[in-house]
């Protein structure tokens, strides 16, 4: 067993019970306190992924958060007091905590204090299952653990188990932070290298001509579903947040008989961890270098807008805002009334975006005309005939695009292929007439 796996061993060792969570938000200048309520409700979800419960939540109104505690000493005070009612473990803010914050609230509240950050992070602990994908996590928590292992030293090792506290890489917390760097710098080796196998695969597919699609969206927008439903491929799918970690890729036949390669990713989240987008920035490069990406949308969000904002703020961070984007909104079998009006504006607000379920598979097939569509803006099927006596044609046709179909005939085959523009010029001479 590899030092990941065991660390994933020891860090996925179920607790008795379940922690006791007080949620925390402050409304800023320029914000409102519904935008923050509604954030409080996702870090509410995001807590019971997580595998705890949520026994009460404060908002505040602040100008600027307080050096010291974020929320200033009197309303730590008032926070003291609800965790003493509620009997709560863990304070979770929905913002993210300094260090010196953090130890602060600790010492003051007499329990652990943690940010949004933690939680996510404590999520895709439990989630990753590939050793690329728990390489990932570790170099995350590690990065985010750094800062507080220098401000706190050990005193990290004597918190106990729980949200914020599980995961790979533990066990860094109790030797030196030299040994700590030493992790990190080999996880990140490691990474590169899993990086440069998957471009030597990416080059190998362009090579060949072969189109990808990826599918992003925020987390639990139905990706998985979509992908099962257009490719076939048995994948896990789950009604939970951050089922998916790790990319997996399967070949769809669009309509027109040409196949592209479907990737799903890992979902996004409003206030998504940097560590996280750096971690799993070799996983997301697929997405950077898509042909198309197929933005899922859950039609049944409160926000939907918000959430297409924050999928829109993380590919601009990873250096995909300017790859073609169909939008689909998912869902639309589980709405009605006013829900089903709130899906004809979100598609009047996106022209060219395409309403679908995924899982009753309705709106599916004007999805893969759209998809094709939009691919063969660049690329188009053309049929060429070529005679035996050029085999070299044939070979450089094969190398160069994707087959759709071949007939042989007495004295030269006929092929269906799709070719980019510069192919299209190259085998003119060969074109059907």
């Amino acid at each position: 067993m590899t030092p990941i796996e065991t660390a994933f061993t020891d860090a996925l060792i179920s607790r008795e019970g379940r922690e006791r969570i007080v949620v925390v938000g402050v409304v800023f200048p320029g914000g409102s306190l519904d935008e923050t309520e509604r954030a409080l409700d996702e870090l509410c979800e995001l807590v019971d992924t997580a595998g705890a419960d949520v026994v009460d939540r404060i908002v505040q109104r602040r100008d600027a958060p307080d050096p010291a505690t974020f929320i200033g000493s009197g309303k730590a005070a008032e926070l003291l007091e609800r965790c003493l009612t509620a009997d709560a473990d863990t304070v979770v803010f929905d913002d993210e905590l300094s260090p010196a914050q953090q130890r602060n609230l600790e010492r003051l509240l007499g329990r652990t204090a943690i940010d949004r950050t933690a939680v996510i992070l404590d999520i895709f602990a439990q989630n990753a299952r590939t050793p690329e994908g728990k390489a990932q996590v570790e170099l995350a928590l590690l990065r985010y653990r750094l800062p507080r292992l220098r401000g706190r030293g050990t005193a990290l090792s004597q918190q106990a188990g729980g949200i914020g506290t599980r995961g790979p890489g533990e066990t860094q917390l109790e030797v030196d932070r030299r040994r700590l760097l030493r992790r990190m710098t080999r996880l990140e080796s490691d990474l590169r290298q899993l990086e440069r196998t998957r471009r030597t695969q990416r080059r190998a597919r362009g090579r060949g001509r072969q189109r990808t699609v990826s599918l992003v969206g925020y987390t639990n927008a139905g990706k998985s579903t979509l992908l099962h439903r257009l490719s076939g491929a048995e994948v896990l799918v789950e009604n939970r947040l951050f089922s998916t970690l790790d990319p997996r890729t399967r070949r769809w036949a669009l309509p027109g008989g040409e196949t592209v390669l479907l990737t799903d990713t890992v979902g996004f989240v409003r206030k998504l961890p940097h560590q996280v987008v750096e971690a799993f920035r070799s996983t997301l490069e697929s997405v950077r270098e898509s042909d198309l990406l197929v933005h899922v949308v859950d039609a049944t969000s409160p926000d939907p807008e918000g959430q297409i904002t924050a999928v829109r703020t993380v590919l601009a961070e990873i250096d995909a805002a300017d790859v073609p984007e169909l939008l689909v909104v998912n869902k639309v079998d589980a709405t009605g009334g006013e829900a089903a009006a709130e899906v004809a504006r979100l598609v009047a607000a996106h022209p060219g975006s395409v309403a679908v379920s995924a899982a009753t598979g309705q709106g599916i097939d004007e999805l893969a005309a759209s998809v094709a569509d939009r691919l063969r803006v660049a690329d188009r099927v053309v049929e060429l005939v070529i005679p035996y006596i050029r085999g070299d044609v044939l070979a450089a046709v094969h190398r160069e695009g994707e087959i759709v179909d071949e007939d042989a005939g007495d004295e030269s085959i006929r092929v269906r292929v799709v070719l980019d523009e510069a192919g299209r010029a190259r085998f003119a001479a060969f074109a059907a007439r």
